[in-house]
């Protein structure tokens, strides 16, 4: 009995997603996260990361709001924790930048609504380097930068 109302259940499930995608009324790539920015992640040196973030023109300002901690030598480059956070009103964005990194673009995270602003995450770098934290916020860029050591590098060419 419960094996014979599982198959009809399943049938029955089936048939109403199929029902619903064939009347348009489920749009499955809405739910995906924010779009690929490919000109910004492909980007071979940070100017053009920032380019592709829409700060290439825009002159970012430095910020005391803006926190990023790491580690000041990272003993292995593949994997560095960083934590960063603004508190800057109304921060969209925020980017991590690593200036001497085959790809500069580390991460880019965006925010919407109500959401803090903060985020934990592990990157690799290539090389001892510069690595900049960039917000955006009302339609501005704001940045702060701290450099970090590696003694063995995590990314290759």
């Amino acid at each position: 009995m419960d094996e014979l109302r599982r198959q009809i259940l399943q049938a029955g499930g089936g048939a109403a997603l199929l029902a619903l995608l064939g009347a348009g009324l489920l749009h499955p790539r809405r739910v995906l996260a924010a779009s690929w920015n490919a000109a910004a992640f492909e980007s071979k040196d940070a100017a053009g990361a920032l380019r592709g973030l829409g700060a290439g023109a825009m002159q970012a300002q430095p910020s005391s709001d803006l926190l990023l901690t790491g580690p000041e030598i990272a003993e292995n480059g593949a994997v560095v924790p960083l934590e960063i956070s603004s508190k800057i009103p109304n921060t969209t964005a925020l980017a991590v930048v690593i200036e001497k990194n085959p790809l500069p673009l580390a991460a880019h995270f965006e925010f919407f609504g109500p959401a803090l602003p903060q985020v934990s995450v592990r990157i690799k770098m290539a090389e001892s380097s510069v690595v900049k934290l960039l917000a955006e916020a009302g339609g501005k860029f704001y940045y702060t930068s701290r450099e970090i050591k590696v003694i063995a590098g995590g990314c290759s060419s």
